[in-house]
């Protein structure tokens, strides 16, 4: 599906034109948006717009990092939109001109619909910041790393969730959810890292076609990245001091164990040995014959074991 937008020179706005129909000269600019497109309508790239081959094997051959090429005239952009269920980043393309916005995207985004509406009713109103094809462009980047914050936010409540509940779950699955959150924050650093680097030159670079004041904009969202990489590698150290959290409390939790397992055989070793003394099959053994041997032994053992027990608690092997 192809969507157009055509601004007049008189500031009118026209949406729905066959693309084919527009001819670029008679507008102050268009925006053409290929949402999906077919292999037919991604022939127009080249036979309606004449862009060059590379970025249109760039479009076609997914997934490009970040990036801004110069085509003569032309600007050419890869972006990455992120897919909030999975983590995964999305390409959106845009070339550039100060005639034309042209957006290529291979799924349905709701980011880019946001701005697509926000241009028209900007328009329309004669409000806010107007300034042809470069405002849309800001527009559907502004859009594009808005939706990164969500998914951030979403792991760092998780996190807060994970070492609340340090004490009550075992440490084999709270381990196991750190690395998974470890993991989601590795895909979203592979996706805002690039686009802070792009978005760093599009700000320093006399190249792209932004007056003074598009700059502040684009420096804009270059700080919401900066914020956005900050957050993820505080995130990162935060699952590290977790990670380093649960091995300490296991270590803990199995000294726990190994000292209770060392007083109970501590305790049992000299009663096993006295067991084990009488147990033998001599045929003299003087004890044998005694009518209360078995209840003194009984007694013995008794009294050993409990003031080995004894003497451990006092010497506090079991705080």
């Amino acid at each position: 599906m192809i969507r157009t937008l055509a601004v007049t020179h008189k500031g009118e706005v026209l949406t729905g034109l066959p693309l084919q129909s527009i001819r670029v000269e008679n507008y102050a600019w268009i925006w053409a948006d290929f949402v999906m497109p077919t292999p037919e309508e991604t022939l127009l790239l080249d036979n309606y717009f004449h862009f060059h081959h590379l970025a249109i094997e760039d479009c076609m051959h997914l997934l490009q990092l970040p990036k801004l090429d110069y085509y003569q005239d032309v600007q050419f952009f890869v972006l990455h939109a992120l897919n909030a269920e999975t983590l995964d980043a999305e390409e959106v393309d845009l070339f550039l001109n100060k005639n034309f916005l042209v957006s290529y995207h291979h799924q349905e985004k709701s980011e880019m619909d946001e701005a697509w509406e926000q241009v028209q009713s900007e328009i329309h109103s004669r409000k806010g910041w107007s300034g042809g094809p470069m405002a849309a462009a800001y527009r559907i980047m502004d859009k594009l790393v808005d939706k990164y914050f969500p998914s951030l936010y979403g792991i760092e409540d998780e996190l807060a969730d994970l070492e609340s509940r340090g004490s009550s779950e075992s440490v084999e699955e709270l381990m196991s959810q750190v690395f998974d959150v470890r993991g989601r924050l590795l895909k979203l650093r592979r996706t805002i890292v690039p686009m802070r680097d792009l978005m760093y030159r599009i700000v320093n670079s006399q190249h792209v076609q932004s007056n003074g004041e598009e700059r502040i904009y684009f420096g804009d969202i270059y700080d919401h990245l900066l914020k956005l990489t900050d957050m993820i590698e505080a995130d990162r150290e935060m699952t590290a001091d977790l990670r380093d959290s649960y091995i300490s409390l296991n270590s803990n939790r199995m000294n726990s164990i190994m000292k209770t397992l060392t007083v109970i055989t501590t305790v049992f070793m000299p009663l096993t040995l006295i067991a084990g003394i009488y147990g033998m099959n001599f045929r003299v053994m003087p004890e044998l014959d005694w009518k209360y041997g078995y209840f003194v032994i009984l007694l013995l053992m008794l009294v050993l074991g409990g003031g080995m027990f004894r003497w451990f608690r006092r010497s506090g092997w079991f705080k």
